[in-house]
């Protein structure tokens, strides 16, 4: 089993199906490829190949090591899960890269498959699409288990969690599976539409219990939202709080839902909560409506407000350019974060992240979609679409290049934040200096974050490309 990026956690996506297939009676061999090497001896031994596909990201780095695998072992069976596996089946199957795919709850079908497969049955398994047969991804209640942990890298190889001058190793587990909500842009959307299913808190606490055993000293609830069920997220929070007074924190959680039920934020901060990811998107409300989002950039500024208050961390993820972005909003986004002091919430590449339209997006639902929806590009598992104004395409072009290599060179995420502005005026005809808007912007503040700053819904960067091509 493969993983190929999850965010610089431990990979939970191999934890939850090698406890699964353990249950079985199979051993799994798991290899972590953002940390270590697949060797070609690993690749010849195999028979069956899974590879973890939750994102865009993985998605991009997992073709690469289905098409080396092809080729070093052209018997091996290849199965792709997660989130993205089967939005791109169609071409992967065709291409033969793959043998089957599998999404939404992939651990039954998975070990169904396995079974077939170890004793040689043609025929078709639910939940599996194959060339030979054609699945919806499979959403139904998976009889959840604990996930194991003990085939993966050590959790201190992974991302820290970073406060003041102290740096703490990250676990991770997720509460729920699936969103209650449908954004249009989110690949949750075509696999789950609407649906989730709570996991067990007995289960969850379990995989937090084991992780601190190995060393865990904060936690990172990866749920799309921790509060589709904000009741359950307590429960466990509260539980965790109880057991382990020590450990902290981090959840994602949607604007509407922090606005919504910002009663219960003074409690999550006693219970250990430093930080939320929340997916911000734009400030423009146009974008919002069209993405669906379900808040406005005023209810943006009023979360900021209220995290503030309360003492926990307001961390924005962006989608900062889509079809309806203009060059004046996005400008007028970077001016907020520097206006508000709020710089040190956002990793930079986030101020790149381009729209994704993979197979299967709701986008190609939406009215007048035929008008800025170009034609499928297979090779970049998405829809391909142009901006009415060029000048944002030339722009995001620029702005992922320069966050690259900001991150490959550990550069200040401050100064390029001023350089992305600089870039962004320079289209206007404007000009900025970097170093003086640095200086000028006063005091810092030290806030806690994770030390991986790259993104799942961002293109991979070329180290990313070439440890894979090895």
């Amino acid at each position: 089993m493969i993983s190929c990026y999850e965010l610089g956690h431990q990979p939970f996506h191999l934890a939850s199906l090698s406890a699964m297939l353990e249950q079985a009676d199979y051993l799994p061999v798991c290899v972590d490829t953002a940390l270590d090497a697949l060797s070609d001896e690993t690749i010849n031994q195999a028979r069956f190949v899974a590879i973890s596909v939750p994102m865009h990201t993985a998605m991009r780095l997992g073709e690469q090591i289905a098409q080396r695998i092809r080729t070093l072992n052209p018997t091996a069976y290849i199965c792709l899960y997660g989130l993205y596996a089967l939005l791109n089946a169609d071409h992967l199957l065709q291409q033969g890269a793959i043998d089957a795919a599998i999404g939404g709850e992939y651990e039954v079908p998975l070990c169904q498959l396995i079974a077939a497969f170890e004793q040689e049955k043609d025929e078709a398994t639910p939940g599996v699409y194959s060339r030979g047969h054609v699945s919806g991804p499979w959403i139904q209640r998976t009889p959840f288990v604990v996930p194991e942990r003990s085939g993966l890298p050590a959790l201190e190889r992974y991302a820290r969690m970073e406060q003041g001058t102290e740096t703490h190793v990250v676990g991770y587990t997720e509460a729920t599976r699936g969103c209650k909500h449908t954004c249009v842009h989110c690949p949750v959307t075509p696999i789950y539409h609407g649906r989730f299913f709570a996991v067990p808190a007995e289960i969850v606490l379990a995989d937090i219990r084991a992780q601190v055993a190995q060393g865990a000293q904060h936690i990172t609830f990866g749920d799309p939202d921790f509060w589709n069920g904000p009741t359950h997220a307590l429960r466990i929070t509260r539980a965790m709080h109880q057991e382990f007074p020590e450990l902290t924190f981090d959840a994602t959680i949607k604007i509407e839902h922090l606005l919504k039920h910002r009663q219960l934020l003074p409690e999550m901060k006693e219970l250990g909560c430093v930080f939320v990811v929340s997916a911000v998107e734009s400030l423009n409300n146009t974008v919002l409506e069209q993405l669906a989002k379900n808040h406005t950039a005023a209810d943006v500024a009023a979360a900021f407000a209220e995290m503030e208050r309360v003492g926990i961390t307001l961390r924005p993820s962006l989608l900062p350019f889509t079809p309806w972005e203009t060059l004046e909003s996005y400008i007028e986004l970077l001016n907020f974060f520097e206006a508000g002091h709020f710089i040190e919430h956002i990793d930079p590449v986030h101020l790149s992240i381009r729209l994704l339209i993979p197979p299967g997006s709701a986008h190609l639902d939406t009215p007048e979609s035929e008008q800025w929806i170009g034609e499928l590009d297979p090779t970049a598992f998405g829809y391909r679409w142009s901006h009415p104004d060029p000048r944002m395409d030339e722009l995001q072009k620029q702005v992922a290049i320069l966050v690259e290599q900001a991150d490959q060179m550990g550069s200040d995420a401050i100064m390029t934040f001023f350089q992305i502005k600089a870039k962004a005026l320079a289209f206007k005809g404007e000009k900025l200096s970097a170093f003086k808007a640095m200086r000028q912007y006063g005091e810092r503040k030290d806030l806690p974050h994770l030390t991986e700053s790259w993104f799942c819904c961002a293109e991979p960067t070329s180290n990313q490309l070439c440890a894979k091509r090895a």
